[in-house]
């Protein structure tokens, strides 16, 4: 129970990433806020909440568009209404919407930065003014707070047809490691976890049919897609104070992807 009586929210948490690391955060001991985006996501945030008071852990459901700020103040607001404070965020709702770079519309570009990098901004921000405002409690952890960013391996791996999605991985690895540069100080760690194939629903075109999975594994030398709880109990080490010396790093967890495993071979 490394997180025992912490408070954290997980964006994009109804499904995937969001929904395995919510039950990987409860069983450790955190009350999870489970949020999703839409109506229509709302059965299935219910489903992760269900499933984790069905082992004993302790967990709500919150609709809020991270990319809009007024609904992000609100949620982080009602939560500490609610549950006293903010302990943990893991910034993880993001989407893909592909295109050709030649045929992206200015519209297709702005929605995917809204959500993926906007998104983590507005509810970093709002963490990290909750985490200056309570400071250090130290019967809980010895940092004020800690922010989990949800990057990917696209944030070092370009990736044609997909210049939006990479650009605002690329821009989530930044504003992690500037910000946890700036508040490190004040005992707030901000870190990133970059997934590799996860066997998601936003991947399922990769993975999907045999000859989908095929061609994934040319692409990962450990021969294996990865699950959303290999991210969650990752998120639950840098959420827990074993990890307290990590700060303003990105930890690739992706079964090899970043090794370019078309060189195993000489290239």
């Amino acid at each position: 129970m490394k997180l025992k009586d912490q408070v954290a929210i997980v964006t994009g948490a109804s499904s995937g990433i969001g929904a395995g690391t919510s039950l990987e955060l409860a069983r450790a001991g955190a009350t999870v806020v489970v949020n999703y985006p839409f109506e229509a996501a709302k059965n299935a945030a219910e489903a992760v909440v269900s499933q984790i008071k069905s082992e004993g852990g302790n967990a709500v459901s919150y609709q809020c568009d991270v990319s809009k700020e007024a609904e992000v103040v609100k949620m982080f607001g009602d939560t500490v209404s609610q549950f006293g404070t903010v302990d943990i965020l893991v910034n993880n709702a993001g989407l893909q919407k592909d295109s050709a770079f030649t045929e992206m519309s200015l519209d297709t570009w702005n929605f995917v930065l809204s959500v993926n990098l906007n998104g983590q901004f507005l509810c970093a921000r709002e963490a990290v003014k909750e985490f200056l405002r309570r400071g250090v409690q130290p019967e809980k952890s010895v940092a004020a707070g800690k922010i989990i960013c949800m990057s990917s391996v696209h944030e070092v791996i370009p990736w044609s047809g997909h210049a939006n999605y990479a650009a605002s991985k690329g821009g989530i690895m930044m504003m992690m490691k500037t910000i946890a540069q700036e508040f490190a100080p004040k005992k707030i760690r901000i870190n990133s976890i970059a997934p590799g194939a996860i066997q998601t629903p936003i991947n399922k075109s990769a993975w999907g049919t045999p000859e989908g999975m095929k061609n994934l594994m040319r692409l990962i030398p450990y021969k294996r897609i990865g699950e959303p709880s290999d991210i969650g109990k990752a998120v639950v080490w840098l959420a827990s104070d074993d990890s307290d010396y990590v700060n303003g790093t990105t930890l690739f967890i992706d079964g090899g992807m970043t090794l370019y495993p078309g060189f195993e071979d000489n290239g």
